[in-house]
């Protein structure tokens, strides 16, 4: 167990705390965006790293694209940035385009959380978002803990209450590397789900419900994630799981058939956004002097659906004030 200033933002130190399990895991979460920056597992051949990260803190300020952060208040997407709640309306920042992404550009994935407590095996971080903050109402207050747990998962636990009815939409955003190789168009994945939600041009919910049968969604069975020989094809997808949200249960699959190395992912939520890491970009390197160009990394992101505030039918986003959100997510290497 370690805390130390890993880096500095308007005065105001950039803590990081190394959690360690006995079987060899290790995870490095910074308090800037209560992020994983790093992470190492046991495997055959060795310790392995799995996300993808940068050395020092700047990169994260413009290079990032939400490696391993926690992004809220609502994260994915809301149309045109508004949206109606209990007959009033509410204004967000338009950070992609006219839609509003991931808390409009200074969400939760971009302030410097309090970290709360630590010990060797976990770390607790609480960030307070006042009412009004980009747009959204009510005082919110968030905490999210990570553990290590044996021999090799790290657990997310995500909760927020606030002081008036509002939204959030909270998720764990690591791009997922099995092997550490160029890029992850090799790895296998499965997903829990017989249901996918289409989009637009934009990325916007029509409101439909599809079936994966017969589509390129379809990941019902552990597969390549692009085909041998083909071109990939981009996927920011929005899949319904199967279960009882509110139970932890299996929701997906990552294999890399270079070393074996597996990660399953369980999850309390409803719907599981699979990122392929398509428009990854960054012009300076990350861990071992390796860039994160387009599919260098897979993000497996457990959530509500994205612009759910505009579709009834869709899993609600909407928290009460006497209620809690609460979200555990885990993934299991071995």
């Amino acid at each position: 167990m370690s805390q130390v200033v890993f880096g500095e933002k308007d005065g105001m130190p950039i803590y990081e705390v190394t959690l360690k399990s006995q079987a060899g895991a290790v995870a490095r979460i910074m308090s800037w965006g209560a992020t994983v920056r790093d992470l190492i597992v046991p495997s055959a051949n060795g310790p392995q790293r799995v996300v993808l990260g940068f050395e020092s803190f700047e990169p994260y300020l413009s290079h990032a694209s939400h490696a391993g952060a926690i992004a809220g208040r609502v994260a994915n997407r809301i149309h045109k940035g508004q949206f109606t709640l209990d007959g009033k309306d509410y204004v967000l920042p338009q950070n992609e385009g006219e839609n509003s992404l991931h808390g409009g550009g200074h969400g939760f994935g971009k302030r410097n959380w309090q970290i709360a407590w630590h010990d060797e095996t976990a770390v607790a971080l609480t960030l307070f978002s006042p009412d009004g903050d980009a747009g959204f109402p009510g005082n919110m207050t968030v905490s999210c803990v990570y553990r290590l747990l044996e021999p090799a998962t790290l657990r997310v636990e995500l909760t927020a209450v606030s002081d008036a009815a509002t939204l959030v939409n909270l998720v764990h955003h690591s791009y997922f590397n099995l092997d550490g190789s160029a890029d992850i168009l090799n790895h296998e994945v499965m997903i829990e789900a017989d249901h996918y939600v289409p989009v637009d041009a934009h990325l916007i919910p029509h409101g439909e419900v599809l079936t994966v049968s017969g589509t390129r969604y379809d990941f019902r069975h552990l597969k390549r994630l692009c085909p041998a020989g083909e071109k990939p094809v981009s996927y920011d997808t929005t899949y319904l799981l199967r279960g009882e949200a509110g139970t932890l249960r299996h929701a997906a699959r990552l294999r890399s058939p270079v070393n074996g190395l597996q990660m399953d992912t369980y999850t309390t939520e409803p719907a599981l956004q699979l990122y392929d890491g398509a428009k990854l970009n960054a012009p300076v390197t990350g861990h071992a002097g390796k860039h994160h160009h387009a599919f260098a990394g897979i993000c497996f992101e457990p959530e509500a659906c994205p612009d759910a505030v505009h579709h009834p039918h869709f899993p609600s986003t909407r928290l009460d004030p006497d209620r809690i959100y609460r979200q555990i997510t885990e993934y299991r290497f071995h």
